[in-house]
């Protein structure tokens, strides 16, 4: 926040200097907090003082304002939001915004810090164990599942039967869906609803 509100200086505390003279390395990650931070979110590249209307900002407003507008347009020339889901409009967008930002962390243009700036020459991946499941311990859920069904047979027939006559019905479902959490699995819930309401399916 004060760096754009044009502060004059900004300072950030060592971890240890509260109670000893703040040490090297202490110093490096308090200074380097803020120069990440200025660094990737480009804050000053432009503009200061993004706040108390500045002209920057009022550039920035119109900018986003326009760029909004632009997009109402060409949706409603697309025959509105439906029409423009049906032609896969807002999809393209998303992944035309997702590759931009890739690509410019691929050029450089948006810096990461450790990824594409300072990497201080660390250009090997690091080798990190995945964290398995042992199928002893896969076997075991899958036990405790089974037997979890069989306990609760009897109570998880007439909860799902709850569950399915509120939601046919419209009403709220929430604490049904609660007391049928209590005994059935979160399969069991979905299987069930599903049969009810039916599955979702995108339609892009």
């Amino acid at each position: 926040m004060a760096y754009i509100n044009a502060t004059n200086s900004c300072h950030s505390n060592s971890a240890d200097e509260p109670f000893t003279t703040p040490s090297e390395e202490w110093i490096r990650l308090a200074a380097h907090g803020q120069a990440i931070l200025l660094e990737e979110s480009g804050i000053f590249k432009h503009t200061m003082n993004m706040l108390s209307g500045s002209p920057g900002m009022k550039a920035v407003e119109r900018a986003v304002e326009a760029a909004i507008l632009d997009e109402f347009r060409e949706i409603e020339r697309l025959g509105g939001v439906l029409s423009a889901v049906e032609e896969r409009y807002q999809r393209s967008q998303i992944q035309n915004a997702a590759h931009r930002y890739e690509q410019q962390i691929y050029d450089g243009t948006r810096p990461i810090i450790g990824l594409n700036r300072y990497r201080d020459g660390a250009d090997d991946i690091p080798d990190v164990k995945l964290a398995r499941t042992p199928r002893s311990k896969q076997q075991l859920q899958v036990d405790r599942l089974a037997k979890f069904k069989k306990k609760n047979a009897e109570k998880g027939k007439r909860a799902l039967d709850k569950l399915a006559e509120v939601v046919e019905r419209g009403e709220n479902c929430f604490p049904s869906l609660l007391e049928a959490a209590e005994v059935c699995s979160l399969g069991q819930i979905t299987s069930r609803l599903q049969e009810v309401v039916g599955r979702f399916r995108p339609m892009v």
